[in-house]
């Protein structure tokens, strides 16, 4: 049996239609009558023929390919379950058709320019953008390349012109806080997310108002990055500014893994000392040491969600299609912005 490629020609003699109209067909443009849509289908899996998708780009205008955009270190991007999180949840989404996924890591000190040409040059037909900065204008950039785009995780600017999917972190602090305050804890410290993130501000916000609420004072507060590394370095600093604390709510699991690591060398128990709860439930969480309470960050279904209205901006799905396979039990839709709900996931570190 031959290995040889069909060609183009021959389909078109195998289905009994012009060049011109087996091309059209082919490649989706118009002017295509079933009758004829119908013989060059069957000709293409008769004769096994591979359709030349720089061909059909040049029909359709189209990439069949979608950009995530990370302003993040490629180490971190590498190292992190929110990323990995994010990937499955893309891939998962775009597993029923031939779309790919293109990945661009923007490396801390670059400029947007490389971004901006990228996605303004017609590589790709729409972006999602995830784990943004406020310094990286991304919001800006996105509205100026008119490129169909979907952020994951509030926009700190011009929220109400761009699609969002986001957790409702505010209620993600706020049950955090007030689960520790049902187990007597009084003061409680917190180790927040980057203040140049939206999602560190708003779990920061939730566990101010639950403090506010029960008429609590709030404990020390620590942040940065959400890393191991600043969870230790935060934990070091609030147990020395307050060491009668008896509970912390830190922004992330990682940052939490790094405060358990602390508490155990000062000899605080865990949580008969000091309760901990984080914030992710990514897979680092249900490992630690002792096993963490958390709040989940649903990343996965996130970009699912994300994904899909991607799709159904491009036009690649239909408004039937949009939320299959969805989970849309406590979504909220609010313009152009999709809340997914927290959930608080109780383990041995409260």
């Amino acid at each position: 049996m031959s290995n040889r490629i069909p060609t183009l020609e021959e389909v078109a003699l195998a289905a009994g239609v012009s060049r011109s109209t087996a091309s059209r067909a082919i490649n989706g443009g118009s002017k295509v009558s079933p009758e004829a849509q119908a013989a060059v289908d069957a000709a293409i899996a008769r004769l096994g023929y591979i359709p030349n998708r720089a061909a059909r780009s040049l029909v359709t205008r189209r990439t069949e390919s979608i950009a995530l955009v990370v302003p993040e270190p490629d180490v971190r991007v590498l190292s992190d379950p929110f990323f990995a999180a994010t990937i499955r949840g893309i891939n998962s989404a775009l597993k029923e058709s031939d779309i790919q996924l293109v990945l661009l890591i923007s490396q801390p000190g670059d400029s947007s320019a490389r971004i901006s040409r990228y996605l303004m040059n017609g590589h790709v037909d729409g972006a999602i953008v995830v784990s943004h900065h406020r310094e990286d204008q991304l919001e800006e950039l996105v509205l100026k390349s008119r490129l169909p785009s979907v952020f994951v995780g509030r926009p700190f600017s011009r929220a109400s012109e761009l699609t969002t999917v986001d957790v409702d972190n505010v209620a993600g602090g706020r049950v955090a806080t007030e689960h520790l305050l049902s187990r007597g804890c009084r003061r409680i410290a917190h180790i927040s997310g980057p203040s140049d993130m939206t999602a560190g501000e708003d779990r920061a916000s939730g566990w101010r108002q639950a403090l506010a609420a029960a008429g609590v004072a709030p404990g020390p507060v620590r942040g940065g990055e959400f890393t191991s590394v600043m969870g230790v370095a935060a934990m070091e600093d609030i147990l020395a500014e307050d060491p009668s604390i008896d509970a912390v709510f830190a922004g992330s699991d990682l940052m939490a893994v790094g405060a358990l690591r602390v508490l155990e060398k000062h000899g605080r128990r865990v949580p008969e000392d000091v309760a901990v709860v984080g914030y992710d439930d990514l897979g680092v969480a249900a490992t630690a040491m002792p096993p963490l309470t958390t709040v989940v960050n649903p990343v996965s279904e996130m970009a699912k969600w994300a994904t899909s209205e991607l799709l159904f901006i491009l036009g690649y799905i239909t408004a039937d299609e949009r939320h299959a396979g969805l989970d849309t039990a406590g979504v909220v839709r609010e313009g152009n912005m999709i809340v997914l709900p927290t959930v608080l996931v109780e383990r041995a570190s409260s």
